[in-house]
């Protein structure tokens, strides 16, 4: 989103309370010891912990054990945009790895936070809209004592994916070209900040596979969203997806290493990847084909892999099967959840879509098949010359969706005297007839729910034992117009908020929140809300505003109302039915009871955790950590702060809880 998109963020503060706890039971001595060795927790995404040493009754308990600052940290200058600290760390044979903004990887004491090492790749932060990296991927090899037998992999914010020694971080000169590939390779022309890597590789077996984020809206001929898989001890190209429609020829690794050049502009896959071991399949969650408001122009059905989960052979990168949430997406609904994996009453394998819509497909994984009916629904025509919308939509039955579906005048809302009618008569301007109302031309069109979500790569915990889902979403409108190319004098946004040329397109797209003239919501709240769901049945078991606006909320209303706040990032389960998560703009961190989404525990933290918390215990007669990069978020800081206050919603901290003595 452009950075200017969210004036209304500047609801977002911190309020003060600390929810007292119960005193029930000393600290467990025994218990299960557990590491954390994917940023998922396993291949499988559930970001669920079977440890159990923290419960209900002892959260009282929870303080900081040690806090860890980064130190790559920007508000942003001419050349990148402001930093989000969104690490999920690694903790591996008694070691913690974690990686920063500035493509930086750190080895740390998982017990007292002391720097064992740290690696700068010296990436090239220009162009870049928010400088982030969500994690890191470990690999093991079978030669203790040699160098690089354990490696770190992780991707830059130019382009490359590099490994390094786990023990001592220095680069594996076996790996690439002294220690990285370069992943522009074979793409063709590239433009600055426009292709790199924020969310960690897959390790499978003696692979490493990777997608990328392709920067949003810029032009039809852009980067192809190939998948590939290297070798993980040399570097070596091994296959590639290249998520070309059928009866299209797919470039393969051969292809590439004869020097062809992927396909361009098909969907790619900038969130995390998942994995059934066991099985031998991978999953993709992928965006749409560039650009992202209008694919009239025809090459085909290049979307045909597009806002979907493609299962690949993991040793082949053959495709399986492919489930699409999102037929022909002109909205940017792009899939940026990780799949998960679950059982479904024990024996059905499945797997969980989340998407920015809010809807939740529960799918087997071997087959793609809905484990729910899905229901084709007819949706809105568009109106833009030379695009042709789908005529149906996607609909689950079950789950419900955690995101409303629709809008009326009732929903439209105003804090100070005047805003909810001028609300409305922006509201009556819109075109909007309901969820997958196509981007307007004559006038804006309402998209609700907006651009990030509904469900964003934060994606969803799962707590495999009760057979709980928890998922963390918002609820945040925006507006999108399309305009003829030859009606806008000035393309750097400097005159249209919002701005995206859509080059080699008739239309270039502006994208705005809906708000009122006092740059507050136009809708009511909650604005972020937490759901539990059983995964057997599909019934949703409770929800929850999640976050809380608190002294800066306008006539200091946050005080006194649970209004929820945006959020991004993810939860963490654990085997004590607690469920843990910051992800809102409040500086806080939370834990609730999976089975009835009480709130618990509450904990102050130095800046907002756009982030998802992770635990570990080395052994059985240590202590269960939990820990939370606490960086902020580059383009939420600015919008609710403006340039010169940006920073107060900015850090750099890593932060561990244990429960004291």
């Amino acid at each position: 989103m452009n950075r200017k998109t969210l004036p209304w963020l500047i609801l977002a503060a911190t309020f003060s309370l600390l929810l007292p706890g119960c005193d029930k039971g000393p600290v467990s001595p025994g218990g299960p010891v557990a590491d954390w060795p994917v940023v998922g927790g396993t291949a499988a995404g559930q970001r669920f912990t079977p440890l159990e040493q923290i419960t209900a009754d002892n959260l009282n308990r929870l303080e900081v054990a040690w806090t860890y600052h980064i130190k790559d940290l920007s508000p942003g200058t001419a050349t990148h945009g402001a930093t989000a600290f969104q690490a999920t760390p690694l903790v591996v044979d008694n070691s913690m790895y974690l990686c920063t903004p500035f493509s930086r990887i750190i080895a740390l004491d998982p017990e007292t936070g002391e720097e064992r090492w740290a690696y700068d790749p010296q990436a090239d932060l220009t162009g870049a809209y928010t400088p982030t990296c969500r994690g890191v991927a470990y690999w093991q090899g079978e030669r203790p004592g040699r160098a690089c037998n354990a490696r770190i992999l992780s991707g830059t914010m130019d382009g490359r994916l590099v490994a390094v020694d786990a023990d001592s971080g220095e680069p594996c000169d076996d790996f690439g070209n002294g220690g990285s590939v370069d992943l522009k390779k074979n793409l063709g022309d590239v433009q600055v900040g426009e292709y790199y890597l924020t969310s960690a590789p897959l390790v499978f077996e003696d692979l490493v596979i990777t997608g990328a984020f392709i920067k949003d809206g810029q032009r039809l001929d852009a980067p192809g969203g190939v998948v590939r898989a290297f070798d993980v001890r040399s570097g070596a190209l091994r296959w590639a997806f290249d998520p070309v429609p059928p009866g299209m020829q797919p470039v393969t690794a051969q292809d590439a290493r004869e020097g062809a050049t992927f396909t361009r502009s098909t969907p790619n896959a900038w969130g995390n990847l998942s994995a059934d071991v066991e099985r031998g399949i991978i999953y993709l969650p992928t965006g749409g084909s560039q650009p992202d408001h209008y694919r009239g122009i025809e090459r085909g059905d290049m979307d045909y892999y597009g806002t979907s989960v493609v299962a690949l052979d993991a040793r082949s990168g053959e495709p399986l099967w492919h489930f699409q949430a999102v037929h022909h997406d002109i909205w940017d609904w792009d899939v940026a959840a990780q799949p998960v994996l679950f059982e479904q009453h024990g024996e059905t394998p499945g797997l969980i879509a989340a998407t920015k819509m809010g809807h939740l497909f529960l799918l087997n994984r071997e087959t793609g098949e809905p484990l729910f009916p899905v229901e084709e629904r007819t949706v809105p025509a568009s109106t833009v010359p030379g695009e042709t919308a789908s005529p149906t939509q996607p609909f689950p039955t079950l789950p419900r969706p955690v995101h409303p579906p629709t809008l009326n005048e009732d929903d439209i809302w105003g804090i100070y005297p005047g805003d909810r009618q001028a609300c409305l008569e922006q509201f009556r301007s819109f075109r909007y007839e309901g969820i997958f109302t196509p981007p307007g031309r004559e006038r804006p069109a309402l998209i609700w729910p907006g651009l990030g979500g509904g469900i964003n790569w934060g994606s969803v915990s799962v707590n495999p034992q009760r057979n709980i889902m928890v998922v963390n979403s918002m609820r945040v409108p925006y507006t999108v117009q399309l305009l003829p190319r030859e009606q806008v004098e000035n393309m750097d946004g400097s005159d249209l908020v919002g701005v995206a040329p859509q080059a080699g397109t008739p239309w270039v797209v502006v994208r705005n929140g809906f708000l009122s003239p006092h740059n507050t919501p136009c809708t009511a709240p909650p604005w972020g809300v937490l759901t539990g769901i059983d995964l057997d049945s599909g019934e949703t078991l409770w929800e929850v505003p999640l976050g809380n606006l608190a002294e800066l909320a306008p006539l200091g209303l946050g005080r006194f109302f649970d209004w929820g706040t945006p959020n991004t990032g993810g939860s963490l389960q654990t085997a004590s039915g607690l469920v843990f998560i910051a992800a809102t703009l409040d500086k806080r961190f939370r834990a609730f009871d999976s089975r009835t989404g009480e709130l618990l525990w509450e904990s102050v933290l130095p800046a907002p955790a756009q982030a998802t918390p992770m635990s570990y215990r080395l052994s059985a007669t240590g202590k269960q950590y939990i820990a939370i990069a606490a960086g902020g978020h580059g383009p939420l800081a600015y919008a609710a702060k403006g340039p010169e206050k940006l920073g107060e919603l900015l850090g750099d901290s890593l932060v561990v809880y244990r429960l004291r003595e």
